[in-house]
């Protein structure tokens, strides 16, 4: 799997950081929540990703110091011509 480096996402509240990973039949997204986010904020980021872009929570792992990286996951979905 390659490594993308991290971005700020567009929209997120302050502290959350994104990066893209495709691998296989599925789609990862990487969310950083650092230790001043709060869990209502994480909690509201995630709901919107999973309600509006089709995201499932795939893992969770919280480090030392209080960082939160959260992986989601959707499927890729391949369209072929019909034509």
């Amino acid at each position: 799997m390659t490594s993308i480096p991290s971005t700020t996402q567009a929209g997120a509240r302050p502290g959350a950081t994104s990066a893209w990973r495709k691998h296989g039949q599925y789609e990862y997204r990487v969310l950083t929540f650092d230790r001043s986010t709060s869990v209502p904020d994480a909690r509201k980021v995630l709901t919107d990703e999973a309600e509006y872009g089709r995201w499932e929570l795939a893992r969770t792992r919280l480090y030392m110091g209080g960082e939160r990286r959260v992986w989601l996951r959707r499927k890729i979905i391949k369209v072929t011509p019909t034509f």
